[in-house]
């Protein structure tokens, strides 16, 4: 039997969409794949998990106890804020917008110049906030997309935003990263111990992860 089996789990996944207008929108490449996977081998273990999933076409397997659906940082903000203080265990691995849209046009902006300008601001740091909330019964993993100072930076989001373990990915990787069905990773926790796993699918890379967190934090 698994040590993860009624763990409360907070699993994040997908992009956010940061309106501009009723039209447009700020994202990025997530498909959410990867937070997916994890969601379903939590699952699998017994584990109650909720996922807090932004805007992806990848459908969601059954067996994930609860699904909420969000669209922009703000919502996903808002559903883990609510959820996490019941969970023992949170996963981050949504790619949650860094700034949004000052002002949100209500109506279709038209084009009228060759050139546009659109003021951007910080969103609220999901992870961080969660962090600082984090109590001496919780664990929380995150993820680091990067492409330049991998590992340094990694470590320094360790640090900043209060993780037991974070998930790197390089874009440098070929194969790794958004779009798709593999990744390639290296596992950092807080007391600086690095394991660097190959090129696999998605779905074996989140066993991977939950090993590690099941061997490292509930056995």
């Amino acid at each position: 039997m698994s040590a993860l089996k009624g763990v409360q789990c907070l699993v994040t996944a997908g992009p956010t969409y940061e309106a501009i207008d009723p039209v447009r929108y700020i994202g990025n490449r997530s498909s959410g794949k990867m937070g997916i996977a994890i969601a379903e081998e939590l699952s699998h273990r017994g584990a109650q998990v909720t996922l807090i999933l932004g805007p992806s076409s990848i459908s969601v397997p059954e067996s994930i106890g609860k699904i909420i659906r969000v669209e922009s940082s703000d919502e996903m903000y808002q559903a883990a804020v609510k959820v996490w203080s019941g969970c023992q265990l949170g996963v981050f691995a949504a790619a949650v917008a860094d700034y949004k849209p000052k002002e949100v046009a209500n109506q279709k902006i038209k084009k009228l110049g060759d050139t546009i300008s659109i003021e951007l601001v910080k969103t609220s740091d999901i992870l961080q906030f969660i962090g600082k909330s984090k109590g001496a019964d919780q664990i929380l993993v995150g993820f680091a997309l990067e492409t330049q100072n991998e590992l340094e930076n990694a470590k320094q989001k360790i640090a900043k935003k209060n993780l037991d373990m974070i998930v790197l990915n390089s874009l440098n990787d070929k194969g790794a990263g958004f779009q798709y069905d593999t990744n390639r990773i290296t596992l950092i926790d807080s007391e600086n111990k690095i394991t660097k796993f190959e090129l696999k699918t998605k779905r074996e890379v989140a066993i991977d992860i939950v090993n590690s967190i099941e061997s490292k934090y509930f056995s």
